[in-house]
């Protein structure tokens, strides 16, 4: 739970709230970005990590754009997944999204919520590594824009959106959630993968103690002169450390389902 005299702000502006979480972190009051703040909830109920202020970032405008063009799809980090799903404009995200947690819990859950979560599933972020989005963060300095791939966020960074190529949208993709139990427990592994210009693109959460995209696995994928099989084998051999090895699942048996998804991913778009 939230302690019962955590402060409260509401910034207007992006300069406000990095201004505001400067301030609050030199006067020692742990300040944290929320827009949904179902982590922030479930942490602090598990006594892991509370703030003493919290800074709402949802009226920033600039974290609440939802805007697509013929050029670029741009997301603000406070718009919730449901608001996402029924806007449907990326459907690979929409398939990915849906997957997480409840409906009830999504209409809270907000897209930079769980990109930049410290639960190690985030796989919301799978689609805009696949295609390469770039997002814009605010800082103490100013704002600037990365590629999605290379984000880290240092300590009092905002994530403000995440932009697109919208010709990325209606690539041909595949997903699957494999969960171990239940229909709304946490997933095994999530995997997403498109073909972009003839070559498949995978990404993966759960396997790893974050989610991952390597352009070393996807060289080994499209392979068309191997057998899936050593094509698969082969891949393999490039997955990041260390796999994840807990009460969902052993690392060998999160292997042995890596394996049935790439076989999947490649059955069905090697011929798209």
């Amino acid at each position: 739970m939230l302690p019962a005299n955590v402060e409260y702000y509401r910034p207007a502006k992006l300069e406000e709230a990095v201004k505001l979480f400067h301030e609050l972190k030199k006067a020692n009051k742990k300040p944290m970005y929320w827009s949904g703040g179902t982590e922030i909830l479930t942490l602090g109920r598990l006594d892991i990590d509370s703030p003493r202020s919290i800074i709402d970032v949802k009226g920033i405008p600039e974290t609440m754009v939802l805007e697509k063009t013929s050029q670029l799809f741009t997301i603000g980090s406070s718009v919730p997944l449901t608001v996402l799903e029924d806007d449907n404009s990326f459907p690979l995200l929409t398939e990915v999204s849906s997957g997480i947690a409840d409906r009830t819990a999504r209409n809270k859950i907000t897209i930079g919520g769980n990109i930049c979560g410290k639960i190690f599933y985030r796989e919301a972020i799978l689609p805009f590594l696949l295609a390469e989005s770039h997002v814009t963060i605010a800082d103490f300095q100013g704002v600037n824009e990365v590629l999605i791939n290379d984000l880290v966020l240092e300590d009092g960074q905002l994530l403000v959106n995440i932009r697109t190529d919208a010709n990325f949208l209606e690539l041909p993709y595949i997903s699957q959630k494999i969960r171990k139990q239940w229909e709304t427990g946490y997933p095994l592994i999530t995997g997403a993968a498109v073909k972009a210009a003839g070559q498949i693109r995978a990404a993966f959460s759960g396997l790893c103690p974050f989610p991952f995209r390597s352009t070393a696995m996807e060289k080994e994928i499209n392979r068309t002169d191997l057998s899936f099989e050593s094509r698969i084998e082969r891949a393999v051999t490039h997955v990041p450390q260390p796999v994840l090895n807990d009460i969902e699942g052993s690392s060998e048996y999160r292997l042995f389902v890596l394996r049935n998804l790439l076989t999947d991913f490649l059955i069905g778009l090697e011929g798209t």
